[in-house]
């Protein structure tokens, strides 16, 4: 599998990277939720552009980042609309995500950019396409809220994202009961033995998945999403207990494999 280094930050080796969402409807709001995630420990920042009431306007979103570029420094930012359909704030045209995509590439400011497979694989190719221009990585992404699709409809779906040149491919979905759990976590290791190219990130969200935010480096995923004041998706666990829980899972699998049981 091929490893994607984003400045200073490998995904796709070792122990599962941290993402903390920045959300926030005003400037103010983010500046603070960008405080808190300062006093974490996260390795990626990512800024959820659909909760800002500027998203919109040309001028207040590049303002917004160019704010979060520099204070972020050498931390590698990960700007996503979430779209209605899939869990995010607001509603957006299909015009207006094709726009936002275009600005936020053009801006320079984004490390990562996030593209959601079912606005349209054309339109997911063509963002990796220039984004690999413009030395941006794409994390192509489809998120569930109501359920947990079957197994081969997850692998159908992460490997269509391989194939239209993402750099990182990401799902997430929402069990109903433990079994989607698993069903989530052995499409995960499937994918990642048999068919990925590309780093993957998988969750199961709610109480009921929250395993899945933990074991990432046994079944294959290379990143999670922690929180640090507010969660973005529910399940998330707070950066610090993450981080440490990561250590654990990391030592046992290491220890696991250097014993060859």
């Amino acid at each position: 599998m091929n490893r994607v280094k984003i400045r200073d930050v490998i995904l796709g080796e070792g122990i599962p990277k941290i993402c903390v969402p920045v959300t926030g409807y005003t400037e103010e709001e983010i500046r603070l939720r960008l405080r808190e995630a300062a006093d974490t420990d996260a390795d990626v920042v990512e800024w959820r552009a659909d909760w800002y009431d500027g998203v919109f306007e040309k001028g207040k979103l590049s303002g917004m980042l160019k704010l979060l570029r520099e204070f972020l420094g050498e931390t590698p930012l990960l700007v996503t609309f979430r779209t209605r359909e899939e869990g995010g704030e607001q509603e957006i045209s299909q015009k207006a995500y094709e726009d936002f995509l275009s600005e936020v590439l053009y801006s320079g400011q984004a490390d990562m950019i996030d593209a959601e497979l079912f606005r349209g694989e054309n339109l997911l190719t063509r963002i990796c396409r220039e984004a690999h221009q413009s030395g941006t990585a794409v994390v192509a992404s489809s998120h569930d809220f109501e359920k947990t699709p079957e197994k081969d409809e997850i692998l159908r779906r992460l490997c269509r994202m391989q194939e239209c040149g993402a750099d990182v491919l990401k799902l997430a979905v929402m069990p109903q009961n433990p079994q989607d759990v698993l069903t989530l976590l052995s499409a995960t290791w499937e994918m990642k033995e048999k068919y990925a190219k590309q780093p993957l990130i998988t969750m199961s969200m709610g109480r009921t998945g929250v395993v899945s935010r933990m074991c990432g480096e046994i079944f294959g995923s290379a990143l999670t999403f922690g929180s640090a004041g507010t969660a973005s998706a529910p399940g998330q666990i707070p950066v610090s207990e993450l981080r440490n829980i990561l250590k654990i899972f990391h030592e046992e699998h290491r220890a696991e494999k250097t014993s060859g049981k």
